[in-house]
């Protein structure tokens, strides 16, 4: 059981949160809710010491701080600083944290980029026909939950909590 919510919804509200920010240019409390809900209900089972647990805890607390600082100056969206948050939170300080702060950093360069030369390409006229993307056109704000979701999938597997799944799985 435990095994299946891991493989489950981790990925599910990165993607989820993706399609959501693309479509509304929102991330919804809930996305980060089941994140942490869901990590502190597996966190006792996938073999974390109170030692690793306080350091998962710690590591959402400093990202936490950090994003809000960024959304306080308005630099950064609310919802992709609770699920930065959130999705440290499964990371936990250490290489997969820093994996999906390089990947998230640089899928959000790249997916920037692309929707700069695709907002002024021609190909935008005639994307902006269909109603879903029309949103993402016209706004000047990036759904930064695109590289978010990119990066959190790409580390996922070093998280402690994947990790334990490949152990189980393997054994």
């Amino acid at each position: 059981m435990i095994v299946a919510v891991i493989l489950v919804v981790f990925p599910f509200a990165m993607i989820f949160a993706a399609l959501s920010d693309v479509f509304t240019m929102t991330i919804g409390n809930r996305i980060s809710a089941v994140l942490i809900g869901s990590f502190l209900l597996v966190a006792p089972f996938i073999g974390l010491t109170w030692a690793d647990f306080g350091m998962h805890l710690a590591a959402f607390a400093l990202v936490l701080t950090v994003t809000f600082a960024l959304f306080a100056t308005g630099t950064m969206g609310g919802g992709d600083a609770k699920l930065l948050a959130s999705t440290s939170l499964w990371m936990g300080f250490g290489p997969a944290l820093a994996d999906y702060l390089l990947m998230a950093t640089v899928a959000g360069g790249a997916f920037t980029l692309f929707l700069i030369l695709f907002r002024k390409s021609t190909f935008a006229v005639y994307a902006g026909e269909v109603p879903i993307l029309r949103r993402v056109i016209d706004e000047k704000d990036v759904p930064y939950g695109v590289a978010l979701a990119i990066g959190g999938l790409f580390a996922f597997p070093d998280s402690p909590a994947m990790q334990w799944v490949i152990e189980r799985l393997a054994a």
